[in-house]
């Protein structure tokens, strides 16, 4: 069974400084209840320090649920969402034990492994440009004068109306 790398990076979202994926997207992929998810979880909890799995604040969860116009109130979850980091998620291929959960778990790990990658090359590129324009803006001032001269609007003088 192949997971497709579409179906997991569309549930990696950016929540305090980690890039995370909800117990509920989790469970999904796995093809678990939510709630065995979070069990199996709470038997290992020494396998998941905060920086591996934490639980959103009300307000965070509440930014997810109007972000994708989920749950109304009358359905849906009725707790706090726990969020797992890549660490978390690693950690998860230990505590769930099938053959559906270490393919899913690959397929993560290569969409985390691929985020890390375009960050890093997007730092690169930043870098490089920022030497760049420090390298050949003396040269370009001339230019870049000009062009903003062109931008002003003229200076007409105005006469005056009155006395």
């Amino acid at each position: 069974m192949t997971v497709p790398i579409e179906r997991v990076g569309n549930r990696i979202f950016a929540i305090r400084g980690y890039r995370v994926m909800l117990d509920a997207d989790l469970a999904d992929l796995y093809g678990v209840p939510t709630k065995r998810l979070n069990e199996a979880v709470r038997r290992n909890a020494a396998r998941f320090p905060e920086d591996f799995m934490f639980q959103l604040t009300a307000e965070e969860a509440e930014t997810l649920r109007s972000q994708f116009a989920t749950s109304n109130g009358r359905g849906g979850r009725r707790y706090i969402p726990y969020a797992f980091t890549e660490l978390g998620v690693a950690m998860l291929s230990s505590v769930l034990n099938s053959e559906q959960a270490i393919q899913v778990n690959i397929a993560i790990m290569r969409v985390f492994a691929r985020l890390r990658e375009l960050a890093a090359s997007h730092k690169d590129v930043l870098r490089r440009l920022d030497e760049m324009v420090g390298k050949y803006d003396r040269h370009f001032k001339v230019v870049f004068d000009a062009i903003r001269a062109l931008m002003e609007p003229p200076k007409i003088p105005r006469r005056r109306i009155g006395y």
